[in-house]
């Protein structure tokens, strides 16, 4: 059997040629007003998702069965329509589960499978005011090699985990992972629970839904949580991968506000104070 990542491959490839995948065309803005960030400028065509307001199309009930990787016994594993970079995967449910609903075990559990397969930066986006684009659940993972850097704020997370302190200014809980290699489903579960109760998301055995939305990052050497309080500002809209180093501009972002201020006042602004 091919690895995962000669599957990907070979389903990009395919998926293009079908026109079921539209990589996003972008220009990396270089600037010391943002450095280490990596911003991006998307170039032509912006997917609906980035400029719709309002009720959506479920794109993944049905799936795009082009787009499709693996299946799980309740998950697939689906490559990202508009991927930003190369590779972009999506770890969906097969049926309904709501994206601003409790992850689960098995959620987990799926997780942990396609991980064992390929490493990358995992990320999670709980609701419209965190960044997620789609209210049906799903996870993602941007893939990466053996010694590739994971993203921008990676060594930060990793000081800051390792030291058990946060020199953000705004609320961001953190964990290292036990012996920077693939957590076990025990350390998610609990990592996720603690953090959550932790920083106002709540409790799942009490609370029938998080209490704020929030971002979640997770690498072999850190897993992070972020409680959001608005899903943008100056037009940028913020995900997690802003969280992570990452930002995505299109024609209606402020890029002379980005130059002034820099991204950790914009980063703030979309997330709870430390103070």
């Amino acid at each position: 059997m091919n690895s995962l990542a000669e599957q990907s491959l070979a389903c990009q490839r395919k998926a293009i040629s079908l026109g079921a995948l539209v990589p996003l065309q972008t220009e990396i803005l270089k600037s010391a007003s943002w450095d280490p960030f990596i911003v991006r400028k998307l170039q032509g065509y912006t997917p609906k998702h980035l400029k719709d307001i309002g009720p959506k199309q479920n794109p993944f009930s049905p799936w795009d069965k082009n787009l499709e990787l693996y299946k799980f016994d309740h998950h697939i594993l689906l490559l990202n329509k508009y991927p930003v970079e190369p590779g972009h995967l999506l770890l969906i449910t097969k049926d309904w589960k709501p994206q601003n609903g409790w992850l689960s075990e098995c959620d987990w559990q799926a997780l942990r499978e396609v991980w064992q397969m390929q490493g990358g930066l995992w990320f999670f986006n709980s609701a419209p005011e965190a960044g997620a684009s789609q209210p049906h659940r799903h996870m993602q993972l941007l893939p990466r090699t053996m010694g590739q850097i994971i993203c921008p704020e990676a060594d930060k997370f990793e000081a800051n985990a390792v030291a058990k302190m946060s020199s953000w200014p705004w609320q961001v809980g953190l964990k290292a992972t036990p012996k920077n290699e693939l957590p076990s489903l025990d350390f998610l579960i609990k990592t996720y629970a603690e953090l959550a109760e932790a920083y106002g998301i709540g409790n799942a055995n009490k609370d029938t839904i998080p209490l704020l939305p929030y971002n979640l990052l997770i690498s072999n050497k850190w897993f992070v949580l972020i409680p959001r309080t608005k899903e943008g500002h100056q037009g940028f809209s913020l995900n997690a991968l802003g969280y992570a180093g990452f930002l995505l501009a299109t024609a209606e972002s402020n890029l002379d506000w980005l130059h002034k201020y820099g991204p950790s006042e914009l980063l703030a602004v979309a997330a709870i104070s430390a103070q």
